[in-house]
């Protein structure tokens, strides 16, 4: 297998005939998935998704892909072509868009209305290209064929890309359920077809390759769900995803069959479960879907209520209801379904939502106490297949962490695709298909773009490095009143304090220091303030961390007297 290394240079000019392929974001994350593919001068973007951010990443809404290494190119983009209407394959769009209007959005019926409808919170109306299973459609010199895969959103699409340099095969995201409940299954007999005319180079998910056998089918979460629509005693309140219209479908059916009526709750869900319905991938029996209003003049047991929150994330409704700040109060004999799974790095949110929930008195359904969530990715098992129905001559293991991706890496090579043809890259490493052969040949910049608030790209690493350095050790603010002809202190210098434990005598002992500092400074003539701000904050620093075993954040300010 081929690794990336640290020590990689830009890349050079793409050969004549060469196809690039350069993942702007999903290697070595789950998440903000964007592949770029470069052919004869043109761009082809797949996918533009946004990563949510950990606890290391304080005040940071979503993270972006770089878009450093297309900027000057954007008039070269021929189209973004959008797998399925996730979040992590969607959600760069709008940011995307701000800079190029008028690129055309490639996609199915599903996907393209869910990203319309998060355009037009942006204030942009976007050109839409609607394609399906079986369409292929020419974009400057991409041809691009799209084949059904089945996920855990309906109306998923992979994409073959026929290039004068070869065909590249991208699955998306996508699993291999054989009895999915829209009978839409991932269409093997296309990838055969497209194994038979010779895949070049095969880009898959890797999400689930660390898990071996199949994952299970949809269908098998009906009986958990089912029962506890059957026993459970008061209210059900079901969190999934907002747009995982398969499981929120057979929470609808359950409900129905059991005479309970239905709410949604959420902006999003709301707004993602109208479209769906719209659209005819959720089916609706007549009179079971009512306003949160109508559900409050119901008894109990007749109530299902569907919201958002599933990752605990603190602004969605579920966690609301864990910390009893929403309108839906949890009580004794209520029951909560957890109907999705763990996102990695999420599991401690998720528990003191659980535990939040279950102190109120509500029972709570998980993925941990029940079967009420299967992946949306293939595993192991279902991987290996494609490999061998496709047969590769070159493949690139995408969207994962780097455990998936040398693990899909490693699936690869037991089916008989050589080691040295198999591409393990990360995010901004430029891998060229030359003369049938993928290499990696250099790397752009690939960076963590922050949305913070209504400010893109404004918060660094830095600025988070500061959020962190608050939060543990707290901020000392010293305001001193230097002689400007002596250079000696005025008067004693004021300390404010926040989050530094302290008392009215905790800084006495710095003075003596500070004054050190000054006439230091003085004998050797530094006059300028901001360099005696500089020489004082490092000073109170150090004496923070001798005394204290602290690195506060120190803020020095200083006057003419």
């Amino acid at each position: 297998m081929s690794h990336p290394h640290p020590e990689l240079k830009a890349a050079p000019p793409l050969p004549e005939g060469g196809l690039r392929v350069v993942a702007l974001g999903g290697l070595g994350e789950i998440g903000r998935n964007m592949t770029v593919f470069e052919y004869a001068g043109k761009l082809l973007i797949v996918d533009c998704g946004v990563l949510f951010p950990e606890e290391t990443q304080p005040g940071v809404d979503v993270i972006l892909p770089d878009f450093t290494s297309i900027r000057d190119r954007l008039d070269d983009i021929v189209a973004v072509v959008l797998t399925h209407g996730h979040e992590d394959h969607i959600g760069g769009v709008p940011y995307l868009l701000r800079e190029r209007r008028d690129i055309p959005l490639v996609g199915s019926k599903l996907t393209l209305a869910f990203i319309e409808a998060k355009l037009k919170e942006h204030g942009i109306r976007p050109r839409t290209v609607r394609v399906r299973e079986g369409d292929r459609r020419g974009f400057g010199p991409f041809d691009c064929e799209f084949v059904a895969v089945n996920h855990s959103i309906p109306d998923s699409l992979a994409v073959a890309i026929r290039t004068g340099a070869g065909m590249v095969l991208h699955t998306g995201d996508f699993k291999m359920d054989q009895f999915p409940l829209d009978d839409r299954i991932t269409d093997l007999r296309a990838f055969a077809r497209l194994g038979e005319e010779g895949v070049d180079l095969f880009l898959t998910d890797s999400t689930n390759a660390e898990v071996p056998g199949f994952t299970t089918s949809e269908r098998e979460l009906n009986p958990a769900i089912e029962q506890v629509m059957r026993t459970a005693p008061r209210r059900v309140i079901v969190s999934s995803f907002a747009s995982h219209v398969h499981r929120i479908q057979q929470v609808l059916d359950a409900a129905h069959e059991h005479g309970r009526k239905v709410a949604f709750v959420g902006r999003s869900m709301v707004r993602n479960m109208g479209i769906a319905r719209d659209l005819g991938y959720l089916k609706v029996p007549s009179g079971l879907v009512v306003s949160t209003k109508e559900l409050e003049k119901l008894p109990d047991h007749k109530v299902t209520l569907v919201c958002t929150g599933s990752q605990g994330e603190p602004m969605a409704a579920l966690s609301r209801m864990a910390n009893r700040d929403h309108m839906i109060r949890i009580g004794k004999g209520d029951t909560v379904l957890l109907a999705s799974s763990l996102i990695p790095g999420n599991e401690n949110a998720i528990y003191r939502v659980i535990n939040g929930l279950t102190r109120w008195g509500a029972h709570v359904v998980h993925k941990g106490n029940a079967k009420v969530h299967v992946s949306g990715h293939a595993s192991a098992g279902e991987l290996v297949y494609c490999y061998n129905i496709v047969k590769p001559r070159n493949v690139m293991p995408v969207h994962g962490e780097w455990r998936h991706l040398r693990a899909n890496g490693d699936l690869a090579i037991r089916t008989g695709v050589a080691p040295d043809r198999v591409v393990i890259a990360e995010d901004g490493v430029v891998v060229d298909l030359v003369d049938g052969r993928a290499s990696i040949t250099g790397k752009v910049p690939a960076g963590n773009v922050y949305v913070d608030g209504m400010e893109v790209g404004g918060a660094t690493e830095a600025s988070l490095k500061d959020r962190l350095t608050l939060a543990a050790e707290g901020v000392v603010t010293v305001v001193a009143i230097v002689d400007a002809d002596t250079g000696a202190l005025a008067e004693a210098p004021d300390f404010l304090a926040r989050g530094f434990v302290h008392d009215d005598a905790t800084f006495e002992p710095v003075v003596p220091v500070i004054e050190k500092t000054l006439a230091t400074a003085a004998e050797e003539g530094v006059g300028d303030a901001r360099q005696l701000e500089q020489l004082l904050a490092r000073a109170v620093a150090n004496w923070a961390f001798r005394t204290h075993r602290r690195k506060p954040l120190v803020i020095p300010v200083i006057i003419d007297a």
